[in-house]
């Protein structure tokens, strides 16, 4: 009886591991079409933008008309753009990561409470005069459980550690962002 448990248990936790890759696949491949359609968007906008600066280009008659075209301002739409382009990514990333956390953390409470009832189920069934193992094997399970503890507090840092990363990198680049429009001012003023 003890046998058929274990197996059953164990096939248990494999269904609910697959259905867990399934799940993370579907992140990914969601994730992954998201990044897709911002980036169709992106090379789209870039293309009318590049035939709108060449259709500009072919239509100078002078060198003033160059000269606004070499504005600053075409530097700073740029900047803009690139900058929204990166937080629709960022968002995406965020997402993803996000459902990442949620089922580490689900499967976390899962294999908790399997092995908890698994245990129990063990122990309840255990011969007479065995009380002192199962005592002292039940402490030292209760204390291999706070491993799950540390697993989840890890992988919450992890995550954490991770979109703080995307956040610097969007500050940074919001910050050439912020030098590249005084800077561009500064031009003007002395034109």
């Amino acid at each position: 009886m003890f046998q058929t448990q274990l197996n059953d248990q164990f096939a248990n936790a494999q269904a609910k591991a697959i259905e867990n890759a399934k799940h993370l696949a579907q992140v990914a491949v969601e994730s992954a079409q998201e990044l897709a359609e911002i980036n169709q968007a992106a090379a789209k906008d870039a293309l009318v933008v590049a035939q709108d600066a060449s259709s500009q280009l072919l239509a100078i008659k002078d060198p003033q008309q160059l000269a606004k075209l070499a504005q600053p301002e075409a530097a700073q739409e740029a900047a803009k753009y690139a900058a929204a382009y990166q937080a629709k990514v960022n968002q995406v990333v965020r997402n993803g990561n996000k459902e990442v956390a949620q089922v580490v953390d689900a499967s976390i409470d899962d294999a908790r409470a399997d092995l908890v009832k698994f245990v129990k189920e063990a122990t309840k069934t255990a011969p007479a005069g065995s009380e002192a193992f199962v005592s002292a094997f039940k402490t030292a399970f209760e204390s291999s459980l706070q491993q799950f503890d540390q697993v989840r507090a890890s992988a919450t840092d992890a995550f954490a550690n991770f979109e703080k990363s995307v956040d610097a990198a969007m500050a940074n680049i919001q910050g050439q962002y912020a030098v590249a429009k005084p800077a561009a001012k500064s031009r003007k003023a002395s034109a």
